[in-house]
């Protein structure tokens, strides 16, 4: 998490030294993954690791077009082994995976709704 961290916070950074526009910078939330393993000669399977992926997102708004192949360029070079970069047009669907999901709180809301 740390290694994403600073890599998001150099990004940022280096945007602001180029006079590129950051609109947002935030973290989105943590997505665990299990991996399962079954025994030779079983069927039963168990945990094996646990995978914590941490995403960040620097979203740009104003850079030029003859800016951007020398910022790629210095981005990919300092990209940090074991760190994906994405780049891709933001649009509303990114704006609300920021946001973790409550079943809980949401069943509660819907069965106060429906009381009134």
């Amino acid at each position: 998490m740390t290694v994403v961290e600073h890599y998001s916070q150099y990004i940022h950074n280096l945007c602001n030294r180029l006079g590129v526009r950051v609109s947002e910078s935030y973290a989105l939330p943590t997505k665990s993954t299990e991996v399962m393993l079954m025994q030779e000669q079983g069927t039963k399977m168990y945990i094996d690791a646990l995978l914590k992926t941490h995403e960040r997102i620097v979203q740009i708004s104003s850079m030029t077009a003859t800016l951007c192949p020398t910022f790629m360029d210095v981005v990919l070079q300092n990209q940090p082994e074991g760190v994906q970069l994405s780049v891709k047009e933001h649009v509303e669907r990114d704006f609300l995976e920021r946001f973790k999901a409550r079943p809980q709180l949401e069943g509660l809301m819907a069965q106060v709704n429906q009381r009134d």
